[in-house]
């Protein structure tokens, strides 16, 4: 007999469920008895009643809540309500006429042009609302004509950690999310650490997100109480005034209504958890907790004598978890491994209580089937888009379980984990989901309706209708065109954008997107576990010619030019690429010149030829699993935290990130399936001295392949920060020092890089005018990579102050950047490039905290405010995985630009650009790798990836 089996139980539980059964009859029967009673003999017959029988204060009290101990939260009738309990007086009501409404009706396919009515914190009206009817609001009512603009209901962040590990962090003080005083603590609460100054939610309502469910990390295997908020501010400025339908526990023992109200519960399995073993959670719910059947058994029987001995037995430590057994509590399962989903389903059935949700939950579209076993309803599995690969467990994660798991039938939630993915951006989770084939309806669903069914508040969020909660959004495009927009949110009926600024876009972007057929990919995921092959194989035939190409785009020297795009008179040409090399472009390049034909033909089908991208920032190549040490490169050891070993050179020495590459990781596979083709890598550190950066290719085997190494050395990088250890000053100092006074450290690696940064003067070099020019510019490039802006000015000025001291000039980037633009022009006049990591800012620390957020919060983005400037720009990303998203963030650029970036000038800012910053080597014959792409171009989301033009390399690598 399996152990999942029903009849295989614990014999103590088996008689706790016969309890209950005895309970439910001798509770129907009491329930009725005392209910006539009080109906026939009025209030003073049962007081009357206690005092007869003298019973103690308690009894009503006790008797109240033995009856609720079977039931569960009702589902409120929403459209009964005429203000919402959530609603701020003084608000007016607002009219949205000629709207393009996604309803979330009919498994989210209804959309409708409509009229919207919001007043009193609720949607009073969708449709066509007659003058005659808004008439009596007068004066009072806000019209706003959308001209048909999209609107959805507000995004539901199902997995959100906003509040309680606030932003900008400061260590020990605003992440309040892990506990570690034990493994199983179910009293602790999301709601007691939440910080109301988080800079998070005013960033995450621009995003378009109104409501979150803040649950408690992962560091126990039950981490604690879950609460869902609404984002915006309130008038009282506390905690409790953001919740939403509150559990009643939060603020007295009892509900005084007698409606009990859904609670939310975080438990965890797998190796999050820091203070137990892989799988202690089966013992969790074995936790004694019957002796209230056995009470309430025996008083609601009639037994007096028992309410005599005392009041209803509750232990506040365990109280949660007894709701949980009782189902009124929605679970949510930080779970990853099908072993660990398996055991949690299990668990599921031997207790008899539901799971909400699976979050994370990587290996979930692998074992659909086990999901469905679970106990009640099959639980939804709340996922990330593409970030995977962090931890052994996320390894077999995929870009295709969304749109598995849909086709399972179960259903499917896109979450940030804020801040660990910044929720702003939760709509892209659910856009990358709808590329890889999650349907459109269950893609917007995925941030918005199915979250709010899952945590139990389905009945008021999560839809467009009459009576739910005016959470609205507004979009400036197609909810699904990457880089949608809000241009309103409303919050219970109140406008959260002061003056937001919108971007104009082509007329395109409000209709559905066009994706790729990703269907043989998707059943490779499941054939192959989650681990499908990614290696590319080399064409057949040394000469391959595409057809149907719309646009060419080449590197040319330090810039990205058209060689050429789509003209009124010719739509495409074709290119004949020869050993890698293009050869031709234009409509007579089909045949050979020996007038032969070509053998290896590829229909392009309007896409394009563009130069391959760039990445740099994380330890992509260096790191494979970054939580698994025996995957990973390894730490850099710093000379201004500890001592360098000797054997390496001591404090003069500089690590090289060449030594430590790691080729065929799955990252850079995908990455190079992705357009890109080179990764730029520097040791991983935590310190000051970052060594030095290599640059390789992303889609070769091993380093022995040629080409792939593009570049052995390409820059020296050192990291200035405010970390709470060494002082910035110390580490100004230090860098100082090694470019003014480096004589005693010129015998040591580090002496010598130095030394190449800026000029030496040499006695040969006044005779010999070849080695002063490279002697006067400086040979490497030195990386400094930092945030804040004070630290910049101070960079700014060494710099000077060196450059003046030697007379000559030296190339210097900025790595990080997020507040380099409040020194635009300072950067521009000093020759000081930006690569702003990432692209999209956010304030993780206290060097971020002045980012500048980009519409609808500001006009204008950092980034464009650097590029506006004359700062030569690149953009660079934070973990591995999202290398495979840099065109992508490419095309969001471009959008967000607003016609000022060319789609040229967008993909030099990860192509050409990080050359020139990162000390790349630019010849100007050199066209460098080309991606050819189908269905449309590099930025497109339409386009897939479908060859990489190597000429180094003398090949064409089919993906």
């Amino acid at each position: 007999m399996e152990k999942g089996d029903p009849a295989h139980r614990n014999p103590f539980r088996l008689r706790a469920h016969s309890t209950l059964r005895h309970f439910a009859i001798a509770f129907v029967g009491l329930v009725c008895f005392f209910t006539s009673t009080v109906y026939v003999y009025g209030p003073t017959v049962w007081e009357s009643h206690l005092q007869i029988h003298q019973l103690p204060p308690h009894a009503a009290d006790t008797l109240a809540r033995c009856r609720s101990l079977s039931q569960t939260p009702p589902t409120t009738a929403s459209s009964k309500r005429t203000v919402s309990d959530r609603f701020a007086p003084g608000t007016r009501p607002h009219f949205l006429k000629n709207a393009r409404v996604w309803t979330g009706n009919k498994n989210g396919t209804e959309v409708i042009i409509a009229d919207i009515l919001l007043e009193s914190g609720l949607i009073k009206g969708v449709g066509r609302i007659s003058p005659s009817f808004l008439a009596a609001y007068a004066d009072e009512l806000v019209v706003m004509d959308l001209k048909g603009a999209w609107v959805t209901p507000g995004i539901v962040d199902l997995h959100s950690h906003i509040g309680d590990s606030s932003s900008p962090e400061l260590k020990g003080a605003s992440s309040d999310d892990n506990s570690r005083k034990g493994p199983i603590l179910p009293w602790l609460r999301a709601l007691d650490g939440l910080n109301t100054h988080d800079d998070s939610f005013e960033l995450s309502i621009s995003g378009g997100v109104t409501t979150a469910l803040v649950l408690p990390g992962s560091a126990n295997a039950i981490g604690g109480q879950g609460f869902t908020i609404k984002l915006r501010p309130t008038d009282e400025k506390s905690p409790t005034s953001m919740l939403l339908e509150p559990p009643y526990n939060v603020n007295v023992s009892f509900p005084d209504d007698g409606i009990l109200r859904w609670r939310q519960m975080k438990h965890a399995c797998g190796k999050d958890k820091e203070l137990s073993d892989h799988c202690p959670v089966d013992d969790v719910f074995r936790i004694e907790a019957k002796i209230q059947d056995e009470y309430c058994q025996q008083v609601l029987a009639g037994n007096t004598q028992v309410l005599s001995k005392g009041p209803f037995p509750q232990d506040l430590q365990w109280e949660s978890l007894v709701d949980v057994l009782r189902g009124r509590v929605k679970v949510h399962v930080h779970c990853y491994e099908a072993v660990d989903l398996d055991d949690v389903v299990r668990l599921t059935n031997e207790f008899q209580f539901p799971i909400a949700a699976f979050h994370h939950a990587h290996e979930a579209y692998l074992v659909p089937t086990v999901l469905e076993k679970a106990f009640g309803r099959t639980p939804a599995v709340a996922m990330f888009a593409t970030n995977a690969r962090y931890k052994r467990e996320a390894y077999r994660g995929s870009e295709f379980a969304p749109r598995l798991l849909a086709q399972s039938g179960i259903p499917v939630v896109m979450k940030s984990d804020h801040p660990v993915t910044d929720s702003r951006y939760l709509l892209y989770e659910a856009q990358q989901a709808f590329v890889y084939g999650l349907p459109d309806n269950l893609a917007i669903a995925s941030v918005t309706s199915t979250p709010a069914e899952i945590m139990g508040m389905g009945h008021r969020i999560g839809y467009i209708k009459e009576g739910w909660d005016a959470d609205i959004v507004v979009w400036d495009s197609h909810p699904l065109a990457l880089g949608a927009t809000p241009t309103q949110v409303f919050i219970d009926g109140i406008p959260q954008l002061t003056s937001p600024h919108v971007v104009s876009k082509p007329r395109s972007f409000q209709s559905k997107p066009r994706v790729p057929d990703y269907a043989e990919e998707a059943r490779n995921a499941i054939k192959y576990e989650g681990l499908p092959p990614l290696e590319p194989r080399a064409s057949r035939s040394e000469t391959v010619l595409f057809t149907n190409v719309r646009s060419v785009l080449s590197k040319v020297g330090t810039n990205v030019q058209a060689l050429f795009t789509e003209t009124s008179s010719r739509k495409t040409v074709s290119v004949l690429v020869d050993r890698g090399e293009v050869k031709c472009v234009g409509m007579d390049c089909t045949r050979l010149k020996d007038g032969s034909d070509v053998q290896v033909v590829i229909d392009l089908e309007g896409g394009s030829i563009s130069p391959g991208l760039v990445t740099y920032g994380s330890p992509i190549g260096l790191e494979e699993i970054e939580a698994e040490r025996s995957t990973n490169d390894g730490v850099a050891p710093d000379p201004l935290s500890g001592d360098v070993p000797s054997i390496v050179g001591g404090d003069g020495a500089l690590i090289r990130a060449v030594d430590g590459l790691q080729f065929g990781g799955r990252s850079a596979l995908l990455a190079y399936r992705a357009g890109v083709t080179t990764g730029i890598s520097t040791p991983k550190h935590y310190g000051f001295f970052g060594g030095l950066s290599a640059s390789f290719s992303t889609g070769v085997s091993h380093r022995l392949k040629p080409g792939a190494i593009v570049q052995e050395v390409n820059a020296l990088h050192v990291s200035i920060k405010h970390t709470g250890g060494v002082s910035v000053s110390t580490q100004v100092a230090s860098l100082r020092r090694l470019l003014v006074h480096p004589a005693e450290a010129y015998e040591s690696d580090t002496g010598r890089y130095f030394r190449e940064i800026r000029a030496v003067w040499c006695y040969t070099c006044f005779i010999d005018p070849i080695l002063m020019k490279s002697t006067l510019q400086g040979r490497l490039t030195l990386v400094v990579e930092t945030d804040n802006a004070d630290i910049i000015a101070t960079i700014i000025h060494l710099k000077k102050e060196v450059e003046q001291m030697f007379g000559a000039s030296m190339k210097w980037t900025i790595s990080g950047g997020a507040e380099a633009h409040l020194l635009a022009k300072e950067l521009a006049q000093a020759k000081v490039g930006v690569v702003q990591i990432p692209s999209r800012p956010f304030p993780y620390g206290w060097d971020q905290r002045r980012i500048l957020p980009g519409p609808p919060l500001s006009k204008q983005s950092s980034l464009m405010t650097l590029i506006e400037n004359n700062v030569t720009v690149g953009i660079g990303i934070m973990e591995a995985w999202s290398a495979r998203n840099t065109r992508f963030d490419l095309a969001w650029i471009a959008i967000e630009a607003g016609g000022r970036l060319s789609k040229a000038d967008a993909i030099a800012l990860a192509s050409t650009n990080l050359d020139i910053l990162l000390g790349g080597t630019i010849e100007d014959n050199t066209a460098g790798e080309l991606v050819a792409t189908s269905g449309g171009d590099l930025l497109d989301v339409s386009s897939r990836v479908v060859a990489v033009i190597s000429p180094q390399r003398g090949l064409v690598d089919m993906l």
